[in-house]
């Protein structure tokens, strides 16, 4: 299964200036847990804003530039499609965790959404999520993981 996974504020917001524009520990011990053992997709930008594969899953980096970082656990490559066919030779889900370009690229292919919802609008974000980016999905479980903060599910 591909499934997005993003946290947004009120005003869709989901980034500012490279970063998240919050910390919230219950939404990053949540994404953790959540994807652990587990594929990521993640674009180039997104990649160099974490810094670092992220250990115990596959981290896949979306680049049409050469790469020279290696890890176990790190794999870099050119497009969506790329990604789609390795995914299909995956034991376990694709995770597509940003940027804005990155959930776009793959936005129908989505099966399914993990939507942490922030508490706070970004005034000065500078990336936002689409408004119409849940069209086509139903709410299956909405729970609180704690600061303020709202998890829902959404399926095809």
């Amino acid at each position: 299964m591909i499934v997005g996974i993003v946290a947004i504020a009120k005003n869709l917001a989901i980034g500012k200036d490279g970063k998240l524009p919050w910390h919230y520990s219950a939404d990053l011990k949540h994404f953790k847990g959540t994807t652990m053992g587990q594929a990521l997709v993640v674009g180039s930008n997104t990649y160099r804003s974490i810094g670092k594969p992220l250990p115990g899953r596959l981290n896949i980096v979306l680049s049409r530039s050469a790469q020279i970082d290696t890890a176990d656990n790190l794999i870099f490559l050119r497009s969506e499609k790329e990604a789609l066919d390795v995914a299909k030779y995956l034991s376990c889900d694709l995770f597509v965790i940003g940027g804005a370009k990155t959930y776009a690229e793959f936005a129908k292919h989505i099966d399914a959404w993990i939507v942490s919802r922030v508490p706070v609008e970004v005034d000065d974000a500078d990336v936002f999520m689409p408004s119409a980016f849940l069209d086509g999905f139903d709410s299956v479980e909405k729970r609180e993981i704690g600061e303020g903060l709202v998890v829902e599910t959404f399926r095809r």
